[in-house]
């Protein structure tokens, strides 16, 4: 199987637990490998028969901004999910960071793989 990624795209949505965390975007960001057959669209030159980064990351980013969770774990699978189903993408690999959310550190965050059921 081969991968396609998309690394670090930057989002702003609402997302954490205290009060000023639901008053005010603030940034995640989003690493995914996607596996792939690459094969069909290097053969044909074509976007039509490869996995469109780019439709990819156009739809998470309005999902993302849209969203509203308390968890960065909810959020996570919920772009799995999206990723899975809307993309025909039989397996990810999937990193969420919130940037500066731990005093000290540059990022905090989960890591999850899923597979198409």
């Amino acid at each position: 199987m081969d991968i396609v990624y998309i690394r670090e795209l930057e989002i702003r949505t609402i997302i954490g637990i205290y009060d000023w965390e639901r008053e005010q975007k603030q940034v995640v960001s989003i690493s995914l490998e996607m596996g792939a057959n690459i094969k069909l669209g290097a053969e044909n030159d074509s976007i039509e028969k490869a996995l469109d980064y780019k439709a990819v990351a156009k739809r998470l980013i309005q999902f993302v901004e849209g969203s509203e969770f308390f968890l960065i774990e909810t959020l996570a699978e919920k772009i799995a999910e999206i990723v899975l189903n809307e993309f025909n993408v039989p397996w990810l690999k999937l990193q969420l960071g919130k940037p500066g959310a731990v005093t000290g550190s540059k990022d905090v965050g989960v890591i999850i793989e899923r597979r198409l059921n």
